[in-house]
């Protein structure tokens, strides 16, 4: 066992004081990879078998210890209650609103609600009534409705229900008639599937096996196809590798299947991974019930169609970075699609296409230059665009459930402002409040301001920064700071409200980097932090936190980075390559062992991402970008803290585990390295109370390290 002994310094005033504690004894084996000549040394590589009792109890052993410290970070449970608080101030919260047979589907959650639940409205207009509220589902289960899905003709639901933040759902069919659930159940599935026109079957994901820790689950899926009333045993592989040998479906690549309602006369099959870029096979409808369906190719993964595709009629509409890498929106032919020779119907621009979104008689397109959104329409008649004047700058979300007639609804949001939900009328270009918007003000919030610069980058590259912060604090180094970056898969980190900015209410300094890797200038932007590439994901990081140090917004004892998910490449490299400028950092469910991710349930999905180890490449880019081989001992590193979810299947609760496991053997600084597991939770969770304890617990932990005067332990 490791001691740590930590003696009581007067380093700077409201800096933490340090303590005494032991962490749990961790073993190391002698295991290693040897690719292309290189012997990689991983000597906590025991700590993947996440079936082993002793790997069960070493993580049990590093929560209750993080779990006793949080405990005793004073600002943490009053973070958690002020969160509480802000969220019943609002009335409700509407998502996933859906369309189909003159009925209005979607979950709304009342503040102060846990889950949402599901209601119904006969029409825009109608009266809304209660679907179904989860919390009846099974007793003692904290159950969500991770996904539902309406017949065409508004008859049946699926709902996929789920627990414990697991992403693999268990589908019950609704009877909308009598409000009962059929007997129907199909578990493990992803999402609640798709429904076939006359509304006796739909279209499942079924993974394979139902161990969802298994390094099989992922691989060999299948789009099965259940009649309502048979044996789910007699459900039918209706596209896969396995039915269909010829297509080239690789294990690691996902088979699934629908039908477009603006387009009924085709059965769409989509083969994908993480790569944006589509492959679509297509069949005409008549082929639904032939043993072996004769798929014809609507596109390939080279024609490099991103972003959204809409069926339209004899045209089918795609946004493409082929000689744009900004984008731009072409059609073809639905019949004869011919991509190479598509008809170019809006150029690409200055800024970047986001996503493209259908009416009956327009499409609407959404613009970003990174932070500031816009909308384009599109009219499908006469080939004229015009630009939306909205009501407010920011973020846009657009969605249109019923593209049928030319009402939508459109989301704004910006880092201070709280989403407004808009009816707006595409013909008349008007906007009014919808009834699915419920206004209100949160008390101290109109004392932030926000603010977008430019960085210069290792490489002189400008990179984006957005501050959050009081107005009237001190630029003199004081503050403590919250520094968040991700920079992958082109994703975009858009400007979007949060109860959580009340922290900068308490003089906190939130800032927000946009790396190369994600998606805010384009498709250069996204391929220039990308496999070989990726470093400058985390140097660009670096270089936001070097800005905010160089302009007073704080110091680099004071200053926290956090990064999420494959944001854990971003945080766990940028404090091994620079653990001098950063007074702590949090790796939440984070890619934090890069080499091994492939070998983790979700990894296979991920290589056209980040890489393999197979190729010598790919494989030197893998390393760079390996949080866990980059920990050398004797480094003064930053407190850190590490957040796995047990339930998670998307990064396995051991890839931030062994980054903690290496830090806690290497780090001579004094500075705690903790590892937060969370029992309840998988990579993330609708479970309003789970989260916010979840990022209170993470932030205390930030503000504790860095010396905010409200997070610091009692002596």
């Amino acid at each position: 066992m490791k001691r740590l002994v930590f003696l009581v310094l007067p380093v700077l005033a409201g800096m933490p004081c340090l303590a005494q504690w032991e962490y749990p004894p961790t073993k190391t084996v002698d295991a290693s990879d040897t690719y292309f000549g290189k012997t990689y040394h991983d000597p906590y590589r025991w700590l993947e078998n996440m079936k082993d009792k002793d790997v069960e109890a070493w993580f049990k052993a590093q929560a209750e210890l993080t779990d006793g410290l949080l405990a005793k970070i004073p600002g943490r449970d009053a973070l958690v209650q002020e969160w509480l608080a802000l969220d019943n101030l609002k009335p409700a919260a509407y998502s996933d609103i859906t369309y189909e047979h003159d009925r209005v589907f979607y979950k709304k959650t009342l503040g102060g609600e846990n889950v949402g639940k599901l209601f119904f409205r006969e029409g825009w207009n109608g009266q809304e009534k209660l679907l179904f509220d989860p919390a009846t589902y099974k007793a003692g289960v904290n159950t969500t409705i991770e996904d539902f899905a309406p017949s065409w003709d508004g008859k049946y639901l699926t709902i996929g229900f789920s627990s414990g933040g697991a992403e693999y759902s268990e589908i019950r069919i609704l009877d909308m008639e009598r409000g009962t659930l059929l007997p129907d159940s199909i578990y493990p599935s992803v999402g609640a599937g798709e429904w076939t026109p006359d509304g006796s079957s739909f279209f499942y994901l079924a993974p394979n096996g139902v161990d969802t820790k298994s390094l099989d689950f992922k691989l060999n899926a299948k789009t099965k196809l259940h009649r309502l009333g048979t044996e789910i045993v007699t459900d039918v592989d209706y596209f896969s590798n396995q039915h269909y040998p010829e297509l080239g479906i690789a294990p690691k690549e996902t088979p699934s299947v629908y039908i477009d309602e603006s387009n009924p006369d085709y059965i769409i099959g989509r083969v994908g991974t993480v790569q944006a870029e589509r492959r679509i096979y297509y069949a005409p409808i008549s082929e639904m019930t032939s043993q072996k369906i004769k798929w014809d190719v609507l596109c390939k993964s080279s024609d490099m169609l991103v972003r959204g595709i809409e069926f339209l009629g004899d045209y089918v509409y795609a946004v493409t970075h082929a000689g744009a890498p900004k984008y731009k929106l072409v059609r073809t032919n639905v019949k004869h699609p011919d991509w190479q020779h598509a008809e170019t119907i809006i150029p690409e621009r200055a800024d970047s296409i986001q996503s493209i979104t259908k009416t009956r008689h327009y499409l609407l397109i959404v613009y970003s230059n990174g932070v500031v959104e816009r909308i384009v329409k599109y009219d499908l008649a006469t080939g004229k665009t015009t630009e939306i004047k909205l009501p407010m700058s920011g973020t846009v979300g657009v969605s249109c459930p019923d593209w049928k007639t030319d009402r939508c609804l459109v989301r704004t949001t910006s880092w201070t402002t709280p989403v407004t939900i808009y009816d707006f009328d595409a013909q008349k270009d008007t906007f009014a409040k919808s009834m699915f918007n419920t206004d209100v003000v949160y008390p101290g919030f109109e004392d932030l301001i926000s603010e977008e610069v430019e960085v210069p980058g290792h490489d002189g590259t400008m990179v984006p920064l957005s501050i959050v912060y009081k107005k009237g604090i001190p630029l003199d180094g004081s503050n403590s700071c919250i520094l968040e970056g991700y920079g992958a898969y082109g994703n975009s980190m858009t400007p979007y409200f949060s109860i959580k900015h009340s922290e900068a209410i308490r003089g906190v300094v939130l800032a927000y980097a946009h790396p190369r890797g994600g998606g805010e200038k384009g498709q250069a932007w996204y391929k220039a932090g990308y496999k070989t590439t990726k470093p400058n994901t985390w140097k660009d990081f670096i270089s936001c936190a070097e800005y905010l140090i160089k302009k007073g917004y704080t110091s680099p004892q004071k200053l926290g980075g956090a990064g999420t998910s494959a944001g854990g490449i971003l945080i766990s490299r940028a404090i091994t390559e620079r653990p001098d400028l950063f007074g702590a950092a949090v790796c939440n469910v984070g890619c934090a062992n890069a080499m091994r991710m492939e070998f983790s349930p979700n990894g296979p999905v991920n290589t056209p991402e980040f890489g393999t180890v197979k190729d010598p490449v790919e494989c030197e880019a893998l390393f760079e970008m390996d949080g866990v081989q980059h920990v050398q001992n004797g480094v003064k590193y930053p407190a850190v803290m590490g957040v796995g979810g047990w339930n998670d299947a998307r990064v396995t609760a051991w890839q931030p585990g062994k980054f903690i496991a290496a830090l806690q053997t290497a780090s001579t600084s004094g500075k705690p390295v903790l590892m937060k597991v969370n029992y309840d939770n998988g990579h993330f969770s609708e479970e309003k109370l789970v989260n916010i304890k979840n990022f209170a617990g993470q932030d205390a932990f930030l503000l504790w390290q860095t010396g905010h005067k409200d997070f610091q332990p009692v002596k």
